[in-house]
């Protein structure tokens, strides 16, 4: 069975860090392009950093580039997301997703999220 289980949101003050993990089930994070999403009150959800299956070149959102790190850890079969220097603005709820197309069909997974809420 195929799980994204996302873990680490919580409440921080302005400036501070979080480790955001999302630790994947029934299938290989290395295989494919892993992301995180975010959705906050009354927006869209926004791609906030992702990094591809094999190379692991990552990208980010101009929002969180410099401030934010994602990274995998193959043995663990896990993708992080490191937050410094949080702002209010951060505050959202946070999606792992896992996605990559095959000769034969496209395949998406969805965690169910993480809040995290910056505020003093």
């Amino acid at each position: 069975q195929v799980q994204l289980v996302e873990s680490g949101g919580g409440l921080v003050q302005p400036g501070g860090s979080l480790t955001l993990s999302c630790a994947a089930s029934g299938f290989t994070v290395s295989d494919y392009a892993m992301s995180w999403y975010r959705q906050a009150p009354g927006k869209e959800r926004e791609l906030v950093a992702a990094i591809t299956n094999a190379a692991g070149k990552t990208n980010y959102a101009d929002s969180v580039k410099g401030r934010f790190t994602i990274s995998r850890n193959n043995g663990l079969n896990t993708v992080y997301l490191q937050m410094n220097s949080l702002k209010p603005e951060d505050t959202a709820v946070y999606v792992c997703y896992a996605g990559r197309t095959t000769p034969w069909q496209r395949q998406d997974y969805w965690g169910k999220g993480t809040l995290v809420t910056v505020s003093l």
